[in-house]
C-alpha cells in the first residue's frame, strides 16, 4: 500500500462519518437550532455528484464511499426535519433533582 492510498483512505473514512458526531448531537439533544439545512442539503448534493461520478468511470472506493456518505448525511437530513419544531431536551444533572432539600 502506498502512502497515497493510505491518505486516500482517510480521506474516504473522514468524509464518510464526518456529520456522525452532529448526527449523534442532534438526536440527544433533539435540538438542530444550530446546525444549517442548507449545508446539510449542499453536502448531500456534493455527496451524491461524487457517487454518480464514480458510477460514471466506474470506480468503485467513489462510489462505496460517498454511498455511505450520502446515507449519514440523509439521516442528518432526516433529525433536522424530526425535530426542527421540537423544543430541545434539557440535560439534567444531579444537582437539579436536590433542589429544595
Amino acid at each position: 500500500m502506498t502512502p497515497w492510498v493510505l491518505v486516500g483512505i482517510v480521506a474516504a473514512l473522514l468524509t464518510m462519518f464526518g456529520f456522525v458526531p452532529q448526527m449523534v448531537k442532534m438526536y440527544r439533544t433533539r435540538s438542530v437550532a444550530d446546525v444549517s439545512l442548507a449545508t446539510l442539503c449542499q453536502f448531500t448534493a456534493g455527496v451524491s455528484l461524487w457517487a454518480f461520478y464514480g458510477f460514471f468511470i466506474g470506480d468503485s472506493i467513489i462510489i462505496m464511499a460517498n454511498i455511505v456518505s450520502l446515507v449519514t448525511l440523509l439521516v442528518s437530513v432526516g433529525i433536522y426535519l424530526k425535530y426542527r419544531w421540537e423544543r430541545p431536551v434539557m440535560a439534567v444533572t444531579a444537582a437539579d433533582g436536590m433542589e429544595g432539600r
